[in-house]
């Protein structure tokens, strides 16, 4: 079985290794291909990666190119990964919107708009050299904004499913809290990619929702970086990018007020870049949790091992709406628990969703759309009526602005630019 990994030389890629090797008899890997342009870090990570496979005596093949053509060849899985100009871009995503007095976050607002203008069309041009190369292969993208490639990927006609880490970041961490195996929680998880609510926690079937909120409120209060009145008010455990729309403003004077993000994620990355090019370490360096993105591996390994195995066990994916939410188009995107086999991901039923969460997944979903539209097409009017669209923005006066700031910005990532 072979896997090939676009962004392959991301310093995040051996957390997917260490999983791959913990987790051999779940997705029985052969080979793994990791695709990147960046020779230096391909060949320190694909080193990494090696190494760690040996050590855990795992006998997966490691090979590593700057080819996706010669990578995706014969792939069971495509994984894609990629930051399109990197932690420098990112900077801008996550600080240029604060000038404009608006959320600066590299996948929700303005700057999640700025990542889909140049992510989406690189990730097309992947995508087709799949469909030609490894034309039986899934495609699972957990490239940001999710919801947003994830639409473009199946609108193009692609075998794709979208993979965030949010529903099982909350499914593990409740299992600890309640003492309870993972694979005994099962979430009410509903939404669109990155704007999502926890509506009910079921252990063995039975909702313990309201005893989590009881017995951790504070500590839930204090990973979600909200006040537990409004927790305990609304009654579900919202995914902590809900903090950018139930307190916008606080949130800018935040962020105003601290380095970005992106300054912190790269000074991290050299560290790690300099840890994988020793040859003495074999195994996951504990600062590599630092880098975010718990359980990715683990969500990885078990949707590819549903698709290729024909499971069809419920996981929480991005895929087509397709009835699910009527309030919704139904070739929207939504994240929601789905039944995954051979064929894809189906929807399991849906508890109606009450106004307050129905109108805001509409509003965000109805910019995805403008937003993919601006990422196809171009132009700083389509840009504009994104940012316009979208509910972090919505005025006129600051959506003109970013619209020109963010196209100048982004310049060398946009051809049509």
């Amino acid at each position: 079985m072979k896997l090939a990994v676009i962004g392959g030389g991301s310093t995040y890629t051996p957390e997917l290794i260490d999983g791959f090797a913990r987790l051999r008899d779940e997705l029985p890997l052969t080979e793994i291909a990791l695709v990147d342009p960046d020779a230096h870090r391909r060949d320190l990570v694909g080193g990494m990666s090696a190494r760690m496979l040996a050590h855990a005596g795992h006998p997966a093949t490691v090979r590593t190119t700057s080819s996706v053509e010669e990578g995706v060849a014969g792939a069971d899985a495509v994984l894609f990964q990629l930051r399109i100009g990197g932690q420098a871009a990112r900077h801008v995503d996550e600080t240029l919107p604060l000038e404009c007095g608006c959320v600066g976050q590299e996948t929700t607002g303005a700057g999640g708009l700025a990542k889909a203008l140049r992510t989406v069309p690189v990730v097309l041009d992947i995508a087709a050299q799949v469909a030609e190369h490894a034309p039986d292969a899934w495609i699972v993208d957990f490239t940001n904004p999710v919801g947003i490639v994830t639409k473009a990927l199946l609108d193009a006609g692609h075998k794709a499913i979208g993979l965030c880490n949010v529903a099982i970041g909350f499914q593990r961490r409740f299992a600890k809290l309640l003492g309870v195996a993972p694979e005994q929680v099962s979430l009410d998880h509903v939404g669109l990619n990155h704007l999502t609510w926890e509506r009910a926690v079921y252990v063995d079937g039975v909702d313990v929702l309201p005893r989590l909120l009881d017995e951790h409120g504070e500590w839930l209060a204090g990973e979600l970086h909200l006040p537990l009145p409004l927790i305990r008010r609304l009654g579900v455990v919202p995914s902590y990018y809900l903090r950018y729309f139930y307190q916008h403003d606080l949130v800018v004077e935040e962020l105003r007020n601290e380095d970005s993000r992106a300054h912190a994620v790269a000074a991290l990355e050299a560290q790690l870049l300099e840890m994988y090019a020793d040859p003495a370490v074999q195994t996951k360096p504990e600062i590599l949790e630092k880098r975010g993105g718990a359980f990715y591996s683990e969500a990885a390994v078990a949707l590819i091992a549903s698709l290729l195995g024909d499971r069809g066990d419920v996981q929480v994916v991005n895929k087509r709406n397709e009835g699910t939410l009527p309030f919704l188009a139904d070739d929207a995107v939504i994240e929601v628990p789905a039944r995954i086999t051979g064929k894809g991901a189906v929807a399991v039923p849906v508890a109606p969703v009450v106004p307050l969460y129905a109108g805001l997944i509409s509003h965000v979903s109805a910019y995805e759309e403008i937003a993919l539209d601006a990422a196809l097409h171009g132009g700083v009017d389509r840009v504009a009526n994104a940012l316009l669209a979208h509910p972090l923005i919505g005025q006129t006066a600051p959506a003109d602005e970013l619209a020109k700031r963010l196209i100048e910005a982004n310049r060398l990532h946009l051809p049509w630019a």
